[in-house]
């Protein structure tokens, strides 16, 4: 006898920021660049950067808690943890079971996923498909990251784009009809070697040689990557639209990966998407890649831009390079 399929939607949202500000012109003092260049390119003004002792599970420990507090559960309600990270804690334990220990969780599984900028949104579909199927009934799914601390700080390329934080969704069945509508993951691997941190993994494990050649920072083709984006992120929006029988002409409201505000402009362009319906906080944070998405939700939220019964498009792309998208029926 087959199982009942759920609707699941997102009942509560949390996010945290680390305190410390890094402007443009705290750049400037830095490395060879200007709060002109980097505007004018990108459309970030500053960003947030975590202190030596702070790990990405304290900052998604603290973004979990403020989702739990939203959701009205607590640790005894959470079945399990997904993490999604380019920067965890440590290669093992995952950081999901080190926020599982953090929050008291007893019972439950927890797990990582690397899918660098695209991973809030392949643990927000993982972690509907447990509860669809009946074998969950509270997922905590999580996007947190401290990229500065992966930066080359001496290239201005890299270095000015990046910031840290955390934001985290509790996922539970919701009413047949709203919730997540459809989701679509996908990834071009041939492409990855355009956005790389090379050393630390069996390929190339740590060596004096490959700390002092700069391979555990982060190393892009930045025309590469922005090529991807800009076809990908239209794309990767009218299919899942497509997917749940809706049209560009149905979305309420966008919360895209906040990378570029030049991607995220030709993306809205070539959709005939008003801007009013695009939400973009990259000129506060920078890229904080998992963190990006859960972030800029939970800020669209706070400031009252969704409502119940709207349709939300997640849309985003990464190191991979992967990307994905999600339509929900917002349910709050």
């Amino acid at each position: 006898m087959g199982r009942t399929v759920k609707s699941v939607g997102i009942t509560g949202m949390g996010s945290h920021l680390p305190e410390r500000i890094l402007t443009n012109y705290d750049l400037e003092s830095i490395v060879d660049t200007s709060d002109e260049w980097i505007r004018t390119r990108t459309g970030i003004s500053e960003r947030r950067i975590s202190d030596a002792d702070t790990a990405t599970s304290d900052l998604a420990t603290a973004a979990a808690l403020k989702a739990m507090e939203d959701a009205g559960v607590t640790a005894d309600d959470i079945d399990a943890i997904i993490v999604a990270t380019a920067t965890p804690d440590m290669a093992f334990p995952s950081t999901a079971c080190i926020v599982q220990s953090n929050l008291g969780v007893k019972e439950a599984f927890a797990f990582d996923i690397e899918a660098a900028c695209t991973g809030f949104i392949y643990g927000l579909s993982i972690g509907e498909k447990f509860i669809s199927t009946g074998d969950a009934k509270t997922v905590l799914v999580i996007g947190a990251e401290t990229l500065t601390k992966v930066c080359n700080w001496e290239d201005r390329n890299t270095c000015v784009l990046f910031g840290d934080g955390a934001g985290a969704a509790i996922l539970r069945e919701v009413e047949s009809g709203w919730g997540i509508l459809a989701s679509l993951l996908g990834a071009e691997g041939w492409k990855g070697k355009f956005l790389t941190l090379p050393a630390g993994g069996s390929r190339m494990p740590a060596t004096l040689e490959t700390v002092k050649s700069g391979k555990h920072f982060i190393h892009m083709n930045g025309g590469e990557v922005y090529k991807f984006a800009v076809g990908i992120m239209p794309t990767a929006t009218l299919k899942v639209m497509e997917k749940a029988g809706l049209t560009t002409g149905d979305i309420d409201f966008i919360v895209p990966h906040q990378a570029n505000k030049r991607i995220v402009e030709s993306a809205a362009k070539r959709l005939k998407i008003g801007s009013e319906k695009i939400f973009m906080n990259l000129n506060k944070y920078g890229n904080m890649s998992s963190a990006s998405i859960p972030v800029a939700l939970d800020e669209a939220l706070e400031q009252g831009l969704i409502k119940k019964g709207d349709n939300v498009v997640l849309v985003g792309f990464g190191a991979g390079l992967t990307w994905g998208s999600c339509v929900i029926k917002w349910s709050r």
